[in-house]
């Protein structure tokens, strides 16, 4: 009973201790263009409305902790919620190397895209730099 008792308080003790903390996460913003062929933007988007789940167990091995893309005719947005100084390059790899699959979607997804102007040639997703941002901490 006493060891049970011990690791009642040590649980409880820990969990006090950890109460309040909270991980301290960034939005990474990029954009890319979907080519320009109405037939692809609707194959895209398909494929978008069925992620393969071994593509999303990839995301979260990475320590991805948000992917949101939103669009606008052929321009996709995708906002990365990460932990705070992450390297995106080091979790895009975790994440490609958790199954074969996730290789294959992302070389799929890339014949679906292409730079916005002024990207390098062969280059799709751009980060983007915030230059504004409000906040209301009342």
């Amino acid at each position: 009973m006493y060891r049970f008792t011990f690791f009642i308080a040590c649980w409880l003790f820990a969990a006090a201790c950890n109460a309040g903390r909270t991980e301290k996460l960034e939005d990474k913003v990029f954009v890319v263009n979907i080519v320009p062929d109405e037939k692809k933007l609707q194959e895209y988007l398909e494929y978008h409305r069925h992620i393969w789940p071994e593509v999303e167990k990839g995301f979260q091995k990475a320590g991805y902790r948000k992917i949101k893309l939103l669009r606008r005719n052929h321009l996709v947005v995708m906002i990365v919620t990460v932990p705070e100084g992450a390297d995106l390059g080091k979790m895009g790899k975790v994440a490609e190397s958790y199954d074969k699959r996730c290789a294959e979607w992302n070389q799929l997804m890339s014949s679906y895209q292409q730079g916005i102007p002024g990207t390098e040639p062969g280059q799709t997703w751009t980060e983007t730099a915030p230059f504004y941002i409000f906040r209301n901490d009342n």
